[in-house]
């Protein structure tokens, strides 16, 4: 859990997560996945800090990365992102003692 806290405490990997939920068309898109390209035109960021913030995410588990020839494809892991909202909805769940 912590690991993914971490790589939500930036706002540029919250963009991130927000596009691969939600990502707009794009030459190299494919149904569920997205192109890491296109997250370095989305984000006006270069290659290596994209490399950078996707690294994070994809070792908090946030993120599954695929790597298809000299591309490397995103999606979001659902798992990971569901089970994250249940830990923080059992938090506030929680009854005092």
């Amino acid at each position: 859990m912590a690991q993914a806290f971490k790589a939500l405490a930036d706002e540029v990997r919250l963009r991130i997560l927000a596009f691969l939920r939600n990502p707009e068309p794009s030459c190299c898109r494919l149904p569920g996945e997205v192109c890491a390209c296109d997250l370095e035109a989305y984000l006006q960021l270069s290659q290596p800090t994209v490399s950078h913030h996707m690294a994070r995410l994809v070792q908090s588990g946030l993120v599954r990365a695929e790597k298809r020839g000299r591309h490397v494809f995103y999606r979001l892991n659902q798992e990971s992102v569901l089970a994250l909202a249940q830990y923080l909805k059992d938090l506030a769940l929680k009854e005092e003692p």
